[in-house]
């Protein structure tokens, strides 16, 4: 009797373990084409997002390139404790949060706006046109970026103080204002990104059901209230997923485009920690600190992914996860 007993206990989950099996290989070969496409994708983030993630035992240790990883002695703690130490380590801190805060803002809104003007647009020839010519900066990098905003904004013979001049007015040195260094910031980053951001809007507006609009039309909509009430909650899941990804990399802040700007003048408003990182990890080479900043920064936008994802799903989102 204890032998059938027994026999009766395993069967159930014998079946069950030839079960998964059998539906793993069925849903293998059923998709395979889309999982071998999967493979270049895992390949690279194996390769440089997950391999790389090793060399954060530097930023424990005195890392010295003579030595290596494993021969450097360790020191705990003492890189990090240099940080929260360092005189300009909260002006760093304030600036980057500044800057990256408003590029967040600065940076969804005109997005969203852009992409509900253009699924607002009949003519199919004049949309894509309009869709062309907003994403092209976004291919161009921040060293042409600069270039064409020091022919416009330059002291001499910048075109806008020239118009200044013009008007009698004193030219404007634009790019060594602290008061202008920001919202040049901006501006150039939504000029580059708006287009490009809106892309990801627009393909989910086309995912709306047009029987929502045609519903609200018999209720009295008008266009406005149609956006309103269709066309912003049916891409509310978007915006918020697309959040919660731009809050973990809070601490970026834009090294590209800020190290390209960035000059002696402007340090007081403009240095942020990437490029404080840069001159003190790769200019004095003191890899191990550097190290000990990124841990940091990933640390922190971390802990931000996961509040905000946790916050977006008490209010009915379905977040990232």
């Amino acid at each position: 009797m204890a032998d059938i007993t027994l026999e009766k206990d395993l069967a159930p989950a014998s079946n069950k373990k030839k079960t998964w099996r059998t539906r793993f290989v069925r849903t293998i070969k059923e998709y395979k084409w889309m999982y071998l496409m999967l493979i270049p994708g895992m390949l690279y983030y194996l390769c440089f997002k997950y391999l790389p993630m090793f060399g954060l035992i530097i930023a424990f240790k005195d890392y010295n390139i003579m030595k290596g990883v494993f021969d450097s002695p360790w020191v705990g703690f003492k890189h990090f404790e240099e940080i929260f130490q360092s005189a300009d380590f909260y002006l760093l801190l304030r600036n980057t949060l500044v800057i990256s805060v408003f590029k967040i803002i600065l940076g969804m809104v005109p997005d969203i706006m852009l992409a509900l003007i253009l699924n607002e647009i009949g003519s199919r020839w004049f949309k894509r046109t309009i869709q062309t010519i907003s994403y092209m900066p976004h291919f161009l990098s921040w060293v042409i970026i600069y270039g064409l905003a020091l022919a416009f904004l330059a002291p001499a013979d910048g075109l806008i103080n020239e118009f200044l001049k013009f008007l009698g007015k004193e030219p404007v040195d634009f790019l060594t204002s602290k008061s202008w260094f920001r919202p040049i910031l901006y501006i150039t980053e939504i000029w580059k990104e708006v287009g490009f951001g809106a892309i990801i809007y627009l393909a989910s507006l086309s995912s709306i059901d047009p029987s929502l609009y045609e519903a609200a039309v018999v209720d009295g909509a008008g266009r406005w209230r149609k956006i309103w009430h269709v066309t912003l909650p049916g891409i509310r899941s978007v915006i918020v997923l697309l959040l919660i990804i731009r809050l973990g990399g809070i601490l970026d802040a834009g090294f590209g485009q800020i190290y390209i700007f960035l000059n002696a003048r402007v340090y007081e408003v403009g240095d942020i920690i990437d490029t404080w990182v840069f001159r003190r990890g790769l200019e004095e080479m003191q890899f191990s600190f550097a190290a000990a900043v990124g841990f940091f920064k990933s640390f922190v936008g971390l802990i931000l992914v996961l509040s905000a994802n946790k916050i977006a799903k008490k209010f009915g989102d379905s977040g990232i996860w």
